[in-house]
């Protein structure tokens, strides 16, 4: 008798699950998800035999009517820590474009800033029925959520951060942040600040670290100090830059000339904080953030430039390519970024 399990949600019979039509047929729960969601790498012999076994326990992929047929559900699910910065809008923006192309549906999984969630949405939402790839935004996955969407073999791909084990495309941050804080001192700048991101989630990405790494080592290797007090911290966002502004300027003893920020809405709550403190950008102190933000033009913002929107489309594409059968189209891939100069930075005053 078929066992009753959570895992028989993701087929239209109760009580059998992916398990039972793989014990039956002999193969693995991984080929039987290929097999019967219409992916590639299984043989035509042991496509037709898992079918058939999967019609003879009554098991069915997929509970979206339309992809009864093939098991496929033609949507793309995208997992995103936040939806409302700049980064991740644009991204879920280039991966729907390329969707759209291909007459795919996006399904969004918003974690809202933290990973209070994770567990029920790794180990049923997405395992169980509705997606046939998964792009992850700027997020680490946990060894038992990599199992989880391996346990259903199906493609995916990391965007905007370096993941162990997965697929990911993104920008070399530690080259971005590099250029950042090298054209500071080409500038002449000897006293730089650092305003690095530091998300008190449990997302736990890298691209904060390699930042900071990147800042420490190229201050290092051109002789110049770090300074504890000028080491400040945000969220990423325009706020969290404004209120690290207030804290670095209000310290006593010397003041930077320059302050190198992490990403670009840091760098624009800076430059708001300082114009309503009389602090003048860039006569009293240079700032340069990583992005190219829709308003670092507007700011006159100096940046280094990326386009999260092209990576997630490039991206989407390898996932698609991938269900297209493909074999090895998904892989990692490395961004281009570009210092952009406007004017926040200029040589300090002697």
């Amino acid at each position: 008798m078929a066992r009753t399990t959570e895992r028989s949600q993701r087929g239209g019979h109760s009580g059998v699950s992916i398990e039972d039509v793989a014990a039956a047929a002999g193969v693995s729960t991984a080929t039987v998800s290929r097999a019967v969601r219409g992916l590639p790498r299984v043989s035509p012999a042991t496509r037709k035999k898992i079918l058939q076994v999967a019609e003879n326990l009554g098991y069915v992929a997929s509970s979206s009517a339309s992809g009864l047929a093939t098991g496929r559900t033609k949507t793309i699910g995208v997992l995103a820590p936040f939806v409302s910065r700049w980064f991740f809008s644009k991204a879920i923006e280039g991966a729907d474009r390329e969707l759209h192309a291909r007459n795919y549906n996006l399904s969004l999984f918003n974690l809202g800033g933290h990973g209070s969630n994770r567990e029920r949405l790794f180990s049923k939402t997405m395992v169980y029925k509705q997606i046939d790839a998964l792009l992850v935004l700027c997020m680490a996955l946990t060894h038992e959520e990599l199992e989880h969407l391996q346990k259903i073999d199906i493609p995916l791909v990391v965007v905007g951060g370096h993941v162990e084990e997965c697929a990911y495309i993104g920008i070399d941050d530690y080259a971005a942040a590099s250029t950042a804080v090298r054209h500071l001192i080409d500038l002449g700048h000897r006293d730089i600040a650092l305003l690095h991101g530091d998300d008190e989630t449990d997302l736990n990405f890298d691209v904060p670290r390699v930042r900071i790494l990147a800042f420490k080592d190229v201050m290092t290797a051109a002789g110049l100090p770090t300074r504890s007090e000028w080491d400040e911290w945000g969220d990423f966002t325009v706020r969290s830059g404004q209120a690290a502004f207030r804290r670095l300027w209000s310290k006593p003893g010397a003041k930077p000339t320059a302050i190198f920020c992490a990403s670009d809405e840091m760098a624009m709550g800076v430059i708001f904080e300082a114009s309503r403190l009389g602090v003048r950008v860039p006569e009293d102190l240079s700032v340069v953030g990583i992005d190219n933000h829709d308003f670092a033009e507007a700011v006159g913002l100096t940046t280094v430039g990326q386009r999260p929107d092209e990576q997630a489309e490039l991206a989407t594409k390898m996932l698609l390519d991938e269900l297209d059968g493909q074999v090895g189209a998904v892989q990692s891939a490395v961004a281009p970024h570009e210092l952009i100069v406007r004017r926040t930075t200029a040589p300090p005053q002697s």
